[in-house]
């Protein structure tokens, strides 16, 4: 919210976008700007440990979404603001760029400050839900049984933890000898993340079909989900035609496809342990 209030106050005089600006892949950019609302979903790796989940999960992931919406637009308002589509496709730090022009160098240290704290709160929810799933692995599946180990002392499982970090510990390594490890992990994830979306949609048709306990209440239904379906093949393939705009990234895009599709016959041999 400060960051958008401070776009505002700055107003001035936006600068134009040069003629040819608009170039580029609508997908390519939606990569990006849809990891601005990764993490709504995690909410739902805690539904085992929520109060009435069948209720409150809903109440969850619909306010999450909704909150983290509202403050995206007036986030990229204010830098429309301040700075307009030019200035917004010259800066290397918009936030940063829109906070100077509002009140100075000293609000850029304060808008540094937030930045930390808020990489730092995010890594820990991350971890936080993240280990949930391997948990569940670990329970579902006696081949990875220890990894749904519950530590009650700390009330955490542990052993899913300890993994999830090693896991992490691999990923920042391997990114650290690309030419630029953020983008990097972007093209390594990307494609699984929205394969992942895309079953899970495709797995609810399955139980509507089923009926019984398992039946999930989707208002509009079958829209918004055929929707759903529809921008997450959108952006499967926008993931990976990302190799086409960043040819040294081909590998993580590939490499994340691939430990993907190991995980099949994985999956089968740990149903027959």
């Amino acid at each position: 919210m400060f960051i958008a209030l401070a776009g505002f106050f700055a107003g001035g005089s936006p600068k134009p976008a040069a003629a040819g600006a608009a170039g580029g892949s609508f997908g390519l950019a939606m990569i990006f700007v849809l990891l601005t609302y990764g993490g709504w979903n995690e909410a739902a790796y805690l539904a085992g440990e929520v109060r009435d989940p069948h209720r409150n999960m809903m109440r969850i992931l619909v306010g999450g979404i909704l909150t983290v919406t509202v403050l995206y637009l007036l986030v990229n308002l204010g830098y429309l603001a301040a700075l307009g589509l030019g200035g917004m496709k010259e800066s290397k730090a918009v936030a940063a760029d829109v906070v100077r022009a509002a009140v100075g160098e000293k609000g850029v240290v304060l808008v540094a400050l937030v930045v930390c704290l808020a990489a730092l709160t995010t890594i820990n929810a991350a971890i936080f839900t993240g280990a949930r799933t391997n948990y569940a692995l670990g329970r579902d599946f006696a081949l990875f049984g220890k990894l749904g180990t519950w530590k009650e002392s700390g009330s955490t499982p542990a052993n899913a933890l300890a993994l999830q970090g090693v896991i992490a510990l691999v990923l920042v390594g391997a990114s650290s000898i690309t030419p630029d490890g953020f983008t990097a992990m972007v093209a390594y994830t990307s494609p699984v993340f929205w394969t992942f979306f895309l079953l899970t949609a495709v797995t609810l048709f399955i139980f509507r079909r089923r009926g019984g306990e398992t039946v999930f209440r989707v208002p509009l239904y079958p829209v918004i989900p055929l929707a759903f379906c529809a921008a997450c093949l959108y952006m499967l393939y926008s993931s990976i035609n990302y190799v086409r705009f960043a040819v040294e990234f081909g590998v993580a895009v590939l490499a994340g496809l691939a430990i993907m599709a190991l995980g099949i016959p994985l999956y089968f041999f740990a149903r027959r342990k």
